[in-house]
């Protein structure tokens, strides 16, 4: 059990990537999260850090996106909202009927969806060799998450 004078800290952070980029500024950040009370999350390569209870904003539920078309095939998500936050994401439809499309996103889905959960928000990039895909993974996304809204 944590002490309120001493709060918990979880840092996710690359020992290695920590010591080189940016360790300075997430000790920094660390330090006023701990100050404020609040449990802070880092993540290596992140810019900022930010509580993870600010991130955490939707209300509980399951949203389906709409679906948006990505050439090859139609892309379809549903955001999973657990505690506010996003829990899951699960791929409803993708393009799929071609084996090069099922190379590209069996790679391709599983890196957006950590990046969805780490980001706790539609504000993420595209994939590299999977742009179609990630558009049109990020738009229905995106609508499921407005529905969630605050």
């Amino acid at each position: 059990m944590a002490s309120p004078r001493f709060p918990t800290i979880v840092l996710s952070v690359a020992a290695s990537a920590a010591a080189v980029f940016g360790a300075v500024s997430a000790v920094r950040a660390v330090e006023a999260g701990a100050a404020q009370g609040q449990t802070v999350q880092a993540i290596a390569g992140d810019s900022a850090l930010v509580p993870v209870a600010a991130a955490c904003h939707f209300h509980d539920g399951s949203y389906t996106g709409q679906v948006f078309d990505a050439y090859y095939g139609e892309v379809q998500v549903q955001a999973n909202i657990s505690g506010g936050c996003v829990a899951s994401i699960e791929v409803l439809q993708y393009p799929a009927d071609r084996r090069t499309s099922r190379r590209i996103n069996d790679q391709a889905l599983p890196m957006l969806q950590s990046e969805v959960l780490r980001a706790q928000s539609g504000r993420i990039d595209v994939v590299s060799g999977a742009t179609l895909t990630s558009r049109a993974y990020i738009a229905s996304l995106r609508n499921a998450l407005a529905q969630a809204g605050p």
